[in-house]
């Protein structure tokens, strides 16, 4: 198992070198649609994980087909074969994403790191570590960007579940240049903690009488008045 802390700090660190390889612009625009926003957003608020991370995630499993399970992308109304396996059958998508959030590794809905670290690592979680395990980029994340796709990039994908990585490059469109092109069509798409506010300088204290200015005429006489009277400060 992967240390999940250094991967977040590397999937951070490649996110703001991270270029568009690919067109995602008609993808991103069906994902962040009002008619499928609405629906994430509905199920967010049941679990508190971002509607973005949902519509990703959905993208990624499903070409966001919504008679498939969030988990795996099986049939809804079957009872899932490919990990998590023995899932469902669900009425609802919302029922099978739920499911998939709450109730299945790696628990998105207890996660509390939502910065782009933290987020694209959740998602990596999701899909597997094996190329984190190598140090490799998930194509899962970043295929359709210069961070995965070759001659770049060094490509290769798992074929199969629990297979070896292939030499071969992943023709889907990866979550982080999915979430690059949502968040130029909708400015709500937030991290938090991507970005850290340098500390403030203190601000300074207003000269007054009781506490003039170091170096002026009333700090002396203050000084003066201490040192015969023994005040205390």
């Amino acid at each position: 198992m992967p240390d999940l802390v250094a991967l977040k700090a590397a999937n951070a660190a490649r996110w703001p070198k991270a270029k568009l390889t690919r067109n995602f612009s008609g993808v991103a625009a069906r994902l962040v649609a009002s008619t499928a926003k609405s629906r994430y957003q509905a199920v967010s608020a049941r679990t508190g994980v971002p509607w973005f991370f949902i519509a990703v995630a959905h993208e990624r499993e499903a070409s966001q087909n919504w008679n498939t399970q969030l988990g795996q992308g099986d049939p809804l109304a079957s009872v899932s074969t490919h990990v998590p396996k023995g899932r469902g059958p669900f009425r609802t998508w919302e029922e099978g994403a739920y499911d998939a959030l709450v109730n299945c590794a790696p628990f998105a809905a207890k996660n509390k790191d939502w910065s782009i670290g933290g987020t694209l690592t959740m998602l990596e979680q999701y899909n597997g570590m094996a190329y984190a395990n190598q140090k490799r980029p998930s194509p899962y994340i970043w295929a359709g960007t210069d961070i995965y796709d070759p001659p770049t990039g060094p490509g290769g994908k798992i074929l199969v579940d629990h297979g070896p990585i292939e030499n071969v490059t992943d023709k889907q469109l990866g979550c982080a240049g999915l979430l690059l092109a949502m968040m130029a069509l909708d400015p709500t798409i937030t991290f938090t903690g991507a970005v850290l506010s340098p500390p403030k300088p203190p601000i300074p204290s207003t000269p007054s009488v009781t506490s003039p200015a170091k170096g002026s005429l009333g700090a002396f006489f203050v000084d003066l008045f201490k040192s015969i009277f023994g005040r205390k400060s």
